[in-house]
């Protein structure tokens, strides 16, 4: 498994932020049950969560990071607009580092390669990143590179045999023409809708 960039990924979360409005905070994402705080919440700390991956620290001492699914709303920093841009700077940077994609690493309890941490990781910015366009009416832009590792990872993840691994990570597979975008064939293997809009989504 070749490493990837997560500069692009990142970068675009952050550009999204600045489009996110206080009034949008309590509206739905395409992430069941999810608003956009709690989906920004989820966001603060998986930056945290992959950054420690990448260097092999965990958490700073006296530091606790959440289990996944946990993210909540009502725990959303009320600085999420300063301090997610940096946490997703830092991301990029620990990822940067040859190391990071060397041996084991952890990740919310879950260990794997660093290889496939990283792409884990990338998966995470591309799919959190296109909820929160979605949620907040905005335009999302994958870069080709990232398209390919995010279609080719979630793809691998639709297996039935990945059935088991895929729990908790993803949603049941949705079926999308087969002349699709590549970002949306990533989308439906990822239990993501495409055509999801805040309108449908009430």
């Amino acid at each position: 498994m070749s490493r990837v960039d997560l500069a692009p990924a990142a970068g675009e979360v952050a550009r999204l932020l600045n489009g996110v409005r206080d009034d949008q905070l309590s509206d739905p994402t395409p992430c069941q049950d999810t608003p956009v705080a709690a989906l920004l919440d989820h966001l603060m700390g998986l930056s945290l969560a992959f950054t420690w991956a990448a260097r092999k620290t965990g958490p700073p001492a006296g530091v606790t990071s959440p289990p996944p699914g946990l993210a909540r709303a009502e725990t959303l920093d009320p600085d999420w607009r300063a301090q997610l841009p940096r946490r997703l700077t830092e991301l990029v940077e620990a990822w940067q580092a040859p190391a990071a994609w060397e041996g084991m690493t952890e990740a919310g309890g879950v260990q794997l390669p660093a290889e496939v941490m990283g792409v884990v990781a990338l998966d995470e910015l591309v799919l959190h990143g296109w909820d929160l366009a979605r949620a907040t009416g905005q335009t999302f832009r994958c870069d080709p590179a990232s398209t390919s590792a995010i279609l080719a990872f979630t793809r691998e993840s639709a297996q039935p045999e990945r059935a088991a691994s895929r729990e908790g990570l993803f949603g049941p597979v949705v079926d999308v023409p087969a002349d699709s975008s590549e970002l949306d064939r990533a989308l439906g293997y990822a239990g993501r809708d495409p055509a999801w809009t805040r309108t449908a989504a009430g």
